[in-house]
């Protein structure tokens, strides 16, 4: 290529004239990838569990990649994202000649954005009819729950770990008119503890299963005497961005609706 494309970083990416070979080291792009060209996919982590029966070589996880089982596949692009991968390992590839490309969207304006570029530009395939799905359900004006209410969101507990500001997750609550009371946090995902959560005072409680495995059997019990309902949503809905986006609104909204007062 005469002028090769820029990642969500900014760094410039050397690529094939035709990307033929594609390691994906995130879940939800693995799927975004498959759900578009699934003969590019030759290798993927093992927490990529969609589309589900994806013929892929498995590389390990997310944080500790095979980087020898990766090279080994001659990869033309790694496809990894600065929050789910580590830089130390983007680094090591880079030095080792392996092509990556690394995401970064922290709003589903800039997930939708960039989607297009790594479909388009990085693995040189058309916008997918998906994408444009997405980016209807998602960038057009829609109404949330009404009232407007406010959520706290646990994402890890021992220690307790909730979302906090400048995710993209908290912009796509905020689409579904639901304001996130950490959104002022100086980090991203703080850590913190039941009672300075409580002085938020939430109207409700979301708790997703990924990354910790939030469930009725694990979790609400924490906020029993709060006197609010909780709800356990879809991690995936919640924080994937890829072919995810299109049900994400219709699934997360009708699990808030089932929200109950823990026992």
């Amino acid at each position: 290529m005469s002028t090769w494309p820029v990642d969500d970083l900014g760094t410039t990416v050397a690529l094939p004239d035709e990307v033929g070979r594609i390691v994906s080291l995130v879940p939800s792009l693995t799927e975004s990838i498959a759900a578009t060209a699934p003969q590019l996919v030759v290798g993927a982590t093992d927490w990529c569990t969609h589309p589900t029966g994806l013929a892929a070589a498995r590389v390990g996880g997310t944080k500790n990649p095979r980087l020898d089982d990766i090279v080994a596949l001659q990869p033309d692009v790694v496809i990894a994202n600065d929050e789910e991968n580590r830089d130390a390992d983007i680094a090591e590839l880079r030095a080792r000649g392996v092509a990556v490309w690394v995401t970064g969207p922290r709003s589903v304006a800039a997930a939708i954005d960039s989607l297009n570029r790594l479909l388009t530009e990085c693995c040189g395939q058309p916008r997918p009819a998906w994408l444009d799905a997405a980016a209807d359900v998602w960038l057009s004006d829609r109404e949330g729950p009404a009232p407007r209410m406010s959520a706290v969101v646990p994402i890890w507990r021992r220690p307790w770990m909730v979302l906090g500001s400048d995710t993209f997750a908290g912009d796509l609550l905020s689409r579904l008119d639901i304001d996130n009371v950490m959104a002022s946090s100086t980090e991203r995902y703080p850590k913190t503890d039941l009672v300075t959560i409580r002085r938020y005072e939430p109207d409700i409680v979301l708790l997703p299963d990924e990354p910790y495995k939030f469930g009725w059997d694990d979790g609400p019990e924490a906020f029993a005497d709060w006197g609010i309902p909780v709800a356990c949503i879809s991690g995936r809905h919640l924080t994937w961005y890829g072919p995810s986006l299109v049900e994400a609104r219709d699934v997360l909204l009708d699990q808030i609706a089932d929200a109950r007062l823990p026992a």
